[in-house]
């Protein structure tokens, strides 16, 4: 057997390097390279060994946050359908934890991401090294432990060999569509510098070929059955549609049987918001015409979704006592909710033997107009929506800017957002032009990801128009990616929605019954609460140092004027505006937030008689 005398940190890249993933005979190099900070526990071994890699052509992407750097990850990968990813390094100690929140949001919404923290000695000769938590129980747990519960796959390399039969393992779980997330490899900082003899097949190229697991015949027939029986079927459709590039196997599916669609917020997009059977936004932040249908549905057929409490109103949305589920997803777990029939197969393969059945069924004319009258009377409350009515020395309203924002970008462009009070509105209101304008992530909903992810998608469609929609409170925690976007000069437009706090949350406070309190960005009066003056924020000026081209703006006209100037840009750009703070929209279903049963507030006990009423349209869907 021949070998070659690696560290094992040089083994490890070099076994990434040629680790492929072949999606309907297109081959591709899956891991793209190595996103990082260094720091004690990996600059000698990881950094050192992607320094002096040969070919050059792993590249290394300096990210200023951890936490933000596996956001990055997650959103690049997001973009290209989990065909792609980046391996992320961090030193030991707190810039490992600083990973688990990204890792966190990768496994919540399927996203393949290559996690290499460093960790303590594994000859603990040292011990206890600088950032090493000493725990009582036992000499071989560090902080990575953390890891284990948000990752797919999690091990530790106490041996350079024992990469042999990690490494493989890893890939497999992270090209698995079935079950992809997060993957963490912990890597001692000593044995990162320790050299092998590895074997030199261990380095050759490897294709992972991802199957498209196709459905039996008997859940073919069934399918077929069920449907001819529906009276009344609404498709579902979350982000598995995009993830099996079955867009256009979705289209066909809907205009052969007659079936109108909603989406998840990862599912936004699957078919353009003009097409005849896309109804929009379902669930707690949906739209008239998809929870409408939603409520007298007799079938849901969900399409590659997880079947979140948004999109199921927390289990009040399918009000039909005699609804039926059928659940189509490669994922099983997700395939058996709601005791649904169960096709755990690939969507794309699934869809296209359905469009290729010679015997048809549609929905009845009825069904169709009804569609067709709700998506009118839809678009009337869209047109209120967007253009509300406001007193002559009101803000204006983020309704308002969505709209300017949705009518200036094209299909080349892609908006990114995760959190606060604009991806309830965002959804609501979005009208996708393209599979590929609407970039959420909301199955972790994790504030600091928009910056970050807009730069993720960018790594990944160099091409396009990517716009970071974010609010104040998302902007303060994570905004160091702004950095990064100019020094590798991807360029990036950050909307920043200034509404003077966590305003998303106070609408929900005050809307359970409880006043106004800690959520809301103010200085605190002497001796009392945060119920001062707004605090004074630049967030212009803060975002000028850091690099970015800053733009101001407070009125419909002046935005517009601000995106177009942004768009002739180079480099980042970022747009200042501030809206009314409390503009909720409204709401077409309910969100369960438990409301204290015991409380001396009136107001709290009458929305506790109202909790219980509503408690009352929940069901359990089996």
């Amino acid at each position: 057997m021949q070998t070659i005398e690696l560290t094992c940190a040089s083994a490890i890249i070099k076994f990434l390097k040629n680790q492929y993933i072949e999606i309907d005979g297109v081959q591709s190099q899956f891991v793209t390279g190595l996103m990082g900070i260094f720091g004690h526990g990996n600059v000698a071994g990881l950094g050192q060994a992607i320094a002096e890699n040969p070919e050059g052509d792993f590249p290394f992407f300096q990210a200023k946050n951890e936490q933000a750097m596996v956001h990055s990850a997650i959103a690049y990968s997001k973009s290209l359908n989990r065909s792609k990813i980046y391996a992320c390094t961090t030193s030991v100690g707190p810039g490992a934890t600083n990973m688990i929140t990204g890792a966190a949001t990768a496994t919540t919404n399927r996203i393949p991401v290559l996690l290499l923290p460093s960790d303590i000695f594994a000859n603990r000769i040292p011990n206890p090294v600088l950032q090493q938590l000493e725990h009582p129980l036992s000499h071989d747990i560090s902080v990575n432990d953390c890891f284990k519960a948000v990752s797919k796959f999690w091990d530790r390399i106490n041996r350079p060999e024992q990469i042999l039969t990690s490494l493989p393992e890893a890939m497999r779980v992270l090209m698995n569509a079935s079950e992809t997330g997060a993957v963490t490899i912990c890597l001692p900082e000593d044995v990162q510098a320790q050299k092998y003899q590895y074997p030199i097949s261990f380095f050759e190229k490897r294709v992972y070929i991802q199957r498209r697991m196709p459905p039996t015949s008997f859940e073919i027939q069934n399918l077929k059955k069920i449907l001819s029986e529906a009276q009344s079927p609404l498709i579902v459709a979350g982000g598995g549609v995009h993830y099996s590039n079955a867009s256009s196997e979705l289209k066909e599916f809907c205009e052969k049987y007659k079936i109108g669609c909603s989406f998840t917020q990862a599912g936004t997009g699957c078919l353009e918001s003009n097409h005849e059977y896309a109804l929009g936004s379902i669930g707690t932040t949906g739209n008239l015409a998809a929870n409408s249908i939603a409520e007298n549905a007799d079938l849901v057929l969900g399409f590659g979704c997880r079947y979140s409490d948004f999109t199921t109103a927390s289990k009040t949305q399918f009000k039909n006592l005699d609804v039926k589920f059928v659940n189509i997803n490669i994922n099983e777990m997700d395939a058996k909710k709601h005791g649904g029939f169960s096709i755990p197969a690939d969507l794309k393969a699934t869809l296209a033997i359905m469009n290729s059945d010679q015997s048809r069924h549609e929905t009845s004319s009825e069904y169709q107009g009804k569609i067709k009258s709700l998506k009118e009377a839809w678009l009337n409350e869209y047109q209120e929506l967007t253009h509300p009515q406001k007193k002559a020395d009101d803000k204006w309203h983020q309704s308002e800017l969505i709209r300017v924002l949705n009518d200036f970008t094209d299909e080349s462009s892609t908006i990114v957002h995760a959190a606060g009070g604009l991806p309830g509105d965002l959804h609501k209101l979005w009208r996708s032009k393209d599979a590929k304008d609407y970039h959420s992530e909301y199955a972790y909903s994790c504030m600091g990801y928009e910056i970050a992810g807009a730069l993720g998608v960018k790594l990944a469609n160099p091409d396009r128009e990517v716009y970071a929609v974010l609010g104040d409170g998302s902007y303060l925690m994570l905004n160091h990616e702004i950095v990064t976007s100019i020094q590798e000069n991807k360029k990036i437009t950050i909307i920043l929605v200034n509404n003077f706090g966590y305003q998303c949350i106070h609408n929900l406070q005050r809307g359970c019954g409880g006043r106004s309190f800690g959520n809301e960005f103010r200085y605190r009066k002497v001796d009392k609460e945060l119920d001062g003056e707004r605090l004074s924020v630049d967030f212009a000026q803060n975002a000028q140092s850091l690099g970015a081209k800053v733009f101001n703006a407070f009125n419909e006209g002046e935005f517009l004027d601000a995106l177009k100037a942004a768009k002739n840009e180079k480099g980042t750009s970022l747009i200042y505006t501030e809206v009314e703070p409390s503009t909720p929209l409204k709401g077409y279903s309910w969100w369960d937030v438990p409301i204290s049963e015991i409380s001396n507030d009136q107001k709290v006990q009458k929305t506790y008689k109202e909790y219980i009423e509503q408690k009352k349209e929940q069901r359990f869907y089996y």
